[in-house]
């Protein structure tokens, strides 16, 4: 089912649960119930769950906001890791230099082919990704520089292999959601103390009440639904994506 599709239908069935429940309300409530009685008190606390509550949706929002940014992050990092050890290889012999670039462009074809579907589908790389990869780690580590110039070239190639497998690392333990069970028992529990306060100052079923009790409802969804789309930074919504690779590797097709 499409995104937009699942936020639309949420929203809408915020906004019908309120109205609902507000028509309910309205025809059991007593005769001589008077709406402009609202406690003082009453209003006052609404007043600050609704504040608290957009603090913690915020903070929300900012925190899933900055792992789908480190995750990017962690693939810029690995593309540029890799696109360094192609370019730095040129000064070794043809074969051993043809041998790792064909190494390297074997791993990057299969982290935007194949590991990217497994990381969006199943929240997890694959193990054929971690065998390209130790292969070519091998190949820059097992070669036996044989002039002062690959020598010094040597420590650095190696160096790049290190920082390619740490953001790889990074990547791999970034794929999965990032908000803890807790977080979402609170933010959903806030959403429904935070409507249900809306329910405490007596609404009635003017147009004007319904309208804007709709429109807030159909606001907090719509921000949970921001939260849980930018919560898995590799499969849903505006996901980390694998442009740096094919940047950097304009040879492979994604």
């Amino acid at each position: 089912m499409p995104e937009w599709l699942v936020l639309t239908l949420a929203m809408l069935a915020a906004c019908v649960v309120v109205v609902i429940i507000t028509l309910v309300r309205h025809r059991t409530a007593a005769e001589d119930e008077d709406p402009s009685e609202t406690p003082d008190v009453i209003e006052y606390m609404t007043m600050w769950i609704g504040v608290v509550y957009a603090i913690v949706l915020g903070l929300a929002i900012a925190g899933v906001w900055e792992a789908r940014s480190t995750a990017q992050d962690h693939v810029q990092s690995e593309a540029a890791a890799l696109h360094e050890i192609s370019e730095r290889v040129r000064v070794y012999p043809a074969d051993v230099r043809d041998r790792i670039r064909a190494d390297v462009n074997a791993y990057v074809g299969h982290v935007v082919t194949t590991e990217w579907k497994t990381m969006a589908d199943d929240g997890r790389v694959t193990e054929r990704g971690t065998g390209l990869l130790d292969r070519v780690r091998a190949d820059v580590t097992d070669y036996q520089p044989k002039t002062d110039f690959e020598a010094q070239a040597y420590q650095p190639l190696i160096d790049q292999v290190t920082a390619a497998d740490q953001a790889r690392n990074a990547r791999a333990e970034s794929t999965g959601a990032t908000m803890p069970g807790v977080v979402w028992f609170g933010l959903l529990g806030g959403a429904v103390v935070t409507i249900g306060m809306v329910f405490a100052l007596q609404i009635r079923r003017t147009l004007r009440e319904l309208v804007l009790a709709g429109l807030f409802s159909a606001l907090i969804a719509f921000l949970l639904f921001l939260i849980w789309d930018f919560d898995a930074p590799y499969s849903r919504g505006v996901t980390a994506s694998a442009e740096p690779f094919l940047h950097l590797f304009p040879h492979i097709s994604g």
